[in-house]
């Protein structure tokens, strides 16, 4: 960026509800969880990414962990403006620059964005310090960072299961044509393994535990190629308070998130019945990506493909695929027509 770089920077941005990750020229500068920790009595943000996570159901009266984001869009309009502005520093922290950089950001939404939501994320990424603001609907930024080419005159399907929302989307010439967002996603995974532990084992986890449970052993079918090793956990009886050991499998797991997979399924099926022919006919070419944190639930590509006839792709570092994409907009924002200013 040369002798400009004081005064112009770029930054693109995977706003999620679980995590949040910052490229900058081309490169990861951030990956931290999307979550704060803030002074009941001052109101200040006390913690913010790591080090707030390592705080969230282990804070004390005076300091409460919040997370800026649910469902994939802001809930928390203070406590977001904080984080970005946070994150932002953090990433700045090696700059040695007395000026406030002119600042250009990509951000990626939920395609079931309203427009309140929409101006919610803006604001705070104004208030943040962001000049120049362009938003991009995360299927369509996992679709650049898969590699798919967004503006041929071909159907390229794109399934992103984050933490708050799962987007659902079929892209043609740099356009949405059928799009669904569903409230399905990481989050409600989390949630179905903290009931199903209290049903099943009579044992009270919290948020945390069910989500180390979920990278250890998730999984949505119960016949893996390789199985994980099974997971223990302790935590109290829910009866006696006593303290109890439980040991899970991924045969378990998959019992409990059957449920909420099968709604994913039924929305990739609805967008698909709505998908015209000819595009319809690429994507049975071509296949279906996967993408975001909830493509990592082992299993999940082969029961999709199995239930819907048509192969499903995981894409490479699923994880980070929105923020590669916010990565590529950002370097053609004045070529791109589907970015919103």
């Amino acid at each position: 960026m040369g002798i400009f770089s004081f005064w112009h920077q770029e930054l693109a941005m995977d706003l999620g509800t679980a995590n949040t990750v910052i490229y900058q020229d081309g490169e990861i500068v951030l990956d931290e969880p999307s979550i704060v920790a803030i002074n009941n009595s001052t109101g200040k943000c006390e913690a913010i990414g790591h080090r707030a996570k390592l705080m969230h159901e282990r804070e004390n009266p005076g300091i409460r962990t919040v997370r800026p984001l649910r469902d994939g869009v802001i809930a928390d309009f203070n406590a977001a403006e904080m984080m970005i502005r946070g994150f932002i520093r953090q990433v700045n922290s090696n700059r040695h620059s007395l000026i406030t950089p002119n600042l250009k950001m990509v951000i990626g939404i939920p395609c079931g964005s309203t427009e309140v939501e929409m101006r919610a994320v803006r604001d705070s990424a104004e208030h943040a310090g962001g000049r120049d603001v362009y938003l991009i609907h995360e299927p369509m930024a996992a679709a650049l960072g898969i590699g798919l080419d967004v503006e041929a005159p071909q159907g390229n399907m794109v399934v992103d299961i984050g933490g708050g929302t799962s987007e659902i989307a079929v892209i043609s010439l740099g356009g949405l044509v059928v799009q669904e967002s569903i409230r399905t996603a990481g989050d409600v995974f989390t949630a179905d393994i903290q009931q199903y532990m209290r049903q099943q084992h009579n044992i009270r986890i919290g948020e945390t535990t069910a989500e180390k449970i979920k990278i250890a052993v998730g999984a949505v079918i119960p016949d893996l190629d390789e199985d994980p090793e099974p997971y223990t956990i302790n935590g109290p009886n829910l009866m006696t308070a006593h303290p109890v050991e439980a040991t899970i499998t991924h045969q378990e797991i998959a019992h409990c998130l059957d449920r909420s997979v099968a709604k994913i399924e039924t929305s990739v099926l609805h967008v698909l019945e709505e998908t015209p022919p000819e595009l319809y006919t690429d994507i049975v070419k071509g296949g279906i990506y996967l993408s975001g944190g909830g493509a990592l639930l082992r299993g999940l590509a082969k029961r999709l493909t199995d239930k819907i006839n048509i192969q499903f792709h995981v894409a490479n570092d699923p994880l980070h695929a929105v923020g590669r994409g916010t990565c590529e907009a950002l370097k053609n924002t004045d070529h791109f027509t589907f970015l919103q200013r």
